[in-house]
């Protein structure tokens, strides 16, 4: 099968980069060749063809990930969007694993753009927390892995997500019935070769490991969730996730029609640089490595001014002269992230580019972009109580979730 020989290339290259769902690392410690992924995984690079059709489709201006190439690869969006404008619906499928109770910015891309999705297609959303997946690869109990799957889900639920349309899960509460069906007829498709050869597991690693794939997988069915999708087993799913999670999706794909369900498209992201600079790793470890949504704007400010990795020259006279290095300038790809406003955007690159504005400006602006965008999170988690998260996990129909 096709997806055989996609899994051969993506392992013979893994001595140049290692992109999978629990490693990220790029040759010689130097950045993530993405075109050489998307040969690797057999993804297609998401054209402005495909964002001019979402935009004619949606009537409203595409997302800013869409727009400056955040997302930038998928699988089969086309024949999503083929069909929604023949009439037909499709839902969302995105998830969170909870290892650490603050997310930091890039735990919330994710969110940002499937809260943009929902909203311009008007579709459902389920949420899975895999609150089990923790528990088996970070060391973390059962009970402390629950915790934090609320924890994280007020962190979700403060990016704006609609309620009627919205069904958030943690794996250790829902999965059973239907869900567990699928997840066995999945596992049966899948041989341990054919396990080992995506996900890279060894003898060393616990039967957890192995069998948590299907896992992951089944939501991407809309059979899992009888009571949203009840008589809808041909429904579309999209998930919008980062290209790491691709070989689960790899698998489902393969698996999905010999099951009698459409194969899950994907709409998939890069990975968002650590201060330190696109070879660093954001690490829970490393607080100095990231932005959370905890940090106060004194924090900011220190993490900013201190850690991001600049491209600007290494004296005023020799920055005016050649000016800034964009392609290695961290806080230009936060801005690019996270700075609404295209033409301030590419004034600053232009300006930065050519020498006219210093590497204090623009990590000043970047300070004021990141401080409100994190105050907002704040107050809007701060309003979310433990009765709205009930509200949100509670197993219930979602009767307007197509209006």
């Amino acid at each position: 099968m096709e997806v055989d020989k996609k899994e051969e290339i993506a392992s013979e290259s893994s001595e140049e980069q290692v992109v999978n769902p629990w490693e990220v690392s790029a040759k010689d410690g130097g950045k993530i060749d993405y075109d050489k992924l998307i040969d690797q995984f057999g993804c297609q690079r998401l054209d402005e063809s495909l964002i001019d059709r979402v935009e004619r489709l949606t009537s409203r201006q595409p997302h800013v990930f869409l727009r400056r190439g955040v997302f930038f690869a998928h699988r089969d969006f086309d024949l999503v969007l083929d069909a929604y404008e023949r009439g037909d619906k499709f839902y969302l499928y995105t998830g969170r694993g909870p290892s650490s109770e603050a997310l930091h910015l890039g735990h919330l891309i994710p969110f940002m753009f499937t809260k943009y999705l929902q909203e311009a297609f008007k579709v459902p959303l389920v949420i899975q927390l895999t609150d089990d997946e923790k528990c088996m690869w970070k060391n973390l109990s059962v009970e402390e892995s629950q915790r934090l799957a609320r924890e994280n889900a007020k962190d979700i639920i403060a990016c704006g997500f609609d309620v009627t349309k919205t069904f958030i899960f943690s794996d250790f509460d829902y999965v059973g019935g239907a869900f567990y069906k699928n997840m066995v007829k999945v596992a049966k498709c899948v041989t341990l070769n054919k396990a080992m050869g995506i996900f890279g597991f060894s003898g060393e690693d616990h039967i957890g490991k192995l069998s948590f794939p299907p896992v992951q997988a089944v939501p991407s069915f809309p059979s899992s969730f009888p009571h949203l999708f009840p008589g809808k087993d041909k429904l579309r799913c999209l998930i919008p996730c980062a290209i790491d999670q691709d070989p689960y999706f790899r698998m489902t794909r393969d698996v999905a029609p010999r099951l009698g369900y459409s194969k899950p498209a994907l709409i998939e992201s890069s990975f968002f640089p650590a201060l330190q600079g696109e070879n660093g790793k954001m690490s829970a470890s490393d607080p100095n490595s990231a932005i959370y949504v905890t940090d106060t704007a004194k924090d900011i400010k220190n993490k900013i001014n201190r850690y991001a990795f600049s491209g600007g020259q290494d004296s005023i006279e020799k920055h005016r002269e050649i000016g800034a290095n964009l392609e290695v300038d961290i806080p230009v790809k936060y801005l690019s992230f996270f700075l609404e406003d295209d033409a301030e955007l590419e004034h600053i690159k232009k300006e930065y580019g050519e020498g006219r504005m210093l590497t204090g400006e623009v990590k000043k602006r970047l300070t004021e972009v990141l401080t409100g965008m994190v105050e907002r999170h704040r107050m809007a988690r701060a309003a979310v109580t433990d009765e709205m998260v009930d509200a949100f996990m509670a197993v219930r129909p979602l009767p307007n979730m197509f209006e």
